[in-house]
């Protein structure tokens, strides 16, 4: 039980890192499709430098979770995680403040906060009960 327990906490860090960088290139190559995906419409008169910066930080946290996780740094990535479910917190905060927001928006948001949660508290839960063993 405890190996699928693992390998499934592995593959969901793995997926969620690859979706952020996937997500993050898609503010680069089509930042108005990348924004309405998001769940906001702003008129930005061809000035997607918010776009751009979206982009740039998905795609760090996204390699930095599969840099992490195939470094098997878990303490770090547990820490990272935790951290990083405020990025979300925000975005859904963003998406649902906005005039007119679609329900189904907040969702992908939502996910994502529950996801850095839970993975968060695995890996460093994990990382300080193999501290733990080692020092016994």
């Amino acid at each position: 039980m405890k190996r699928i327990t693992s390998a499934t906490m592995w593959w969901l860090t793995f997926l969620s890192g690859a979706l952020l960088v996937f997500i993050g290139l898609r503010f680069f190559a089509m930042p108005q499709l990348a924004e309405t995906a998001f769940g906001i419409n702003t008129q930005t008169n061809g000035d997607f430098s918010f776009h751009y910066i979206k982009g740039g930080r998905d795609l760090v946290s996204g390699s930095m979770f599969i840099v992490l996780l195939l470094l098997k740094q878990y303490r770090a990535l547990g820490v990272m995680l935790l951290i990083g479910s405020l990025v979300p917190s925000v975005d859904l905060w963003v998406v649902a403040s906005h005039p007119g927001y679609e329900t189904a928006r907040i969702y992908p948001h939502l996910t994502a906060i529950i996801l850095g949660l839970v993975l968060g508290w695995y890996y460093v839960r994990q990382s300080s009960f193999n501290i733990q063993l080692s020092q016994a």
